[in-house]
């Protein structure tokens, strides 16, 4: 028998966050959600709650409304783009970590599922993104949780009549059908990738580091 999940989502403002909380809202196995917004994410139901907090960097005054939680679906982040290395570093594996560091005590039995992204590199080489994205990984899975899944989709098709799937999506998505029938692993529809994040959080999954075509067959 399914156990009934309380969840925290982060980076609900955001395209993959959107996707997480909906369809967790939608999800009969989920009792409740939590969000944790800088912004207000315009949502509203009955399962939900939102905390409006300006500084992930210092969960101090909200720190008593976390605990309680069996999973959390970490989709808070930045694209590197733009973004000098040392800035990058701090908004992707420092925030990350504080906010994990900071669950874990709350919650030891709490699944802690993490959107990394495909071309990843554990071995951590280099100073680019794809090795701060290791790093962040890599260090989470040391942390005391129940357990940890870093979750590495490529292309990701939004869910239709959601807000904030960005806008580039909308002259690239006929290109779906053609990249999911040549290279499968590396397309995943939105509510594939939602539909993994919630299962193994009851269901274990023998991998930790979840690639796209792991992502599309937990989804079936």
């Amino acid at each position: 028998m399914k156990a009934a999940i309380k969840a925290i989502v982060t980076g609900a403002t955001g395209m993959v966050g959107e996707g997480l909380m909906h369809e967790c809202l939608q999800n009969p196995d989920v009792e409740h959600v939590l969000v944790i917004n800088r912004k207000p994410s315009g949502v509203s139901h009955p399962k939900l709650k939102e905390i409006i907090h300006g500084d992930f960097f210092d969960l101090s005054a909200i720190k008593d409304q976390l605990a309680g939680y069996k999973a959390c679906f970490f989709c808070l982040g930045v694209t590197s783009v733009g973004k000098k290395a040392d800035e990058y570093y701090k908004l992707t594996y420092t925030l990350t970590m504080h906010m994990a560091e900071t669950l874990v005590v709350l919650n030891p039995d709490m699944t802690f599922c993490y959107i990394s992204g495909a071309g990843t590199d554990s071995n951590e080489k280099g100073n680019g993104w794809a090795a701060v994205k290791g790093k962040t990984e890599n260090d989470l899975m040391k942390l005391p949780f129940k357990q940890v899944y870093a979750f590495r989709p490529g292309f990701i098709k939004p869910i239709k009549g959601l807000s904030n799937a960005h806008s580039f999506y909308k002259y690239v998505n006929w290109l779906f059908p053609i990249g999911r029938a040549l290279y499968p692993g590396g397309f995943c529809t939105l509510q594939e990738l939602a539909a993994a994040m919630m299962l193994v959080v009851n269901k274990p999954y023998d991998k930790k580091v979840i690639e796209g075509k792991d992502i599309i067959a937990l989804a079936k």
